[in-house]
């Protein structure tokens, strides 16, 4: 790819925000009062999400790798396929595009929100929380859920696919960790999808909201960053 790092930190940030706009946006269809879609359940939001990245990918991927994710940038740079530089600008470019499109979010959903009574449904359409609060659980899940993520990632790369098809199986691949992964904590399985949107929903004047959960935002931070690395180290040792 024949791009400038100014090109590679746009298409990270165009890739993330629509990303976001689109698997935060799933969600606040599903789960906030009187939209069309209220109450369609977790299939909606696992296929939701998967589009989303796919779209995401799809936007950006002419001017950047299209990480949109900084587990998977991180991922990357350990198994020699990116430029250890460019690793703290890809996850700048990342947060800022996924706070801008949860706000995205927010602005076309503020009248459901507005209708929306229960704190923690409001919190819900920005960042994660889990089924069951435990901790090593928690974090454990987000550390499998992102090594199978950015492992197969890294599997994909190695393939040869028509043009075309990349993304559309990395869309996939976040449905199935979604239907099989995701219940226990929401599946995250990225730092700036939960982090930039919960940064979003302590700052923006929504109605009614409660706090952002900041004592549980370190795992769905930390366990991607984990399972990450740990992917691509066993990738590595892969003859």
């Amino acid at each position: 790819m024949d791009t400038t790092m100014a090109q590679q930190i746009l298409g990270e940030f165009i890739g993330t925000l629509v990303l976001i706009l689109l698997g935060d946006g799933v969600v606040a269809a599903d789960v906030l009062k009187k939209t069309k879609s209220e109450n369609s359940g977790w299939v909606l939001i696992t296929f939701g999400w998967g589009l989303a990245v796919t779209i995401g990918v799809f936007v950006s991927g002419y001017l950047s790798p299209a990480h949109l994710n900084p587990a998977v940038t991180l991922g990357m740079a350990m198994a020699g396929d990116l430029p250890w530089g460019s690793v703290l600008p890809y996850f700048l470019a990342q947060m800022a595009g996924a706070i801008v499109g949860a706000t995205l979010v927010w602005i076309h959903y503020k009248p459901h929100f507005d209708e929306t009574e229960d704190q923690m449904t409001k919190l819900a359409v920005f960042s994660t929380a889990p089924a069951i609060r435990d901790t090593m659980s928690n974090l454990i899940g987000e550390i499998i859920g992102t090594f199978v993520l950015v492992f197969g990632i890294l599997a994909f790369g190695r393939s040869s696919f028509t043009d075309g098809l990349n993304p559309i199986v990395v869309g996939l691949l976040i449905v199935s960790i979604g239907m099989s992964l995701g219940g226990t904590t929401g599946y995250a399985i990225n730092p700036a999808r939960d982090l930039g949107p919960r940064i979003a929903h302590q700052i923006l004047p929504i109605s009614g909201k409660g706090d952002s959960d900041w004592g549980y935002a370190w795992i769905p931070v930390v366990g991607p960053l984990l399972g990450g690395a740990i992917a691509a180290l066993l990738f590595g040792l892969i003859p």
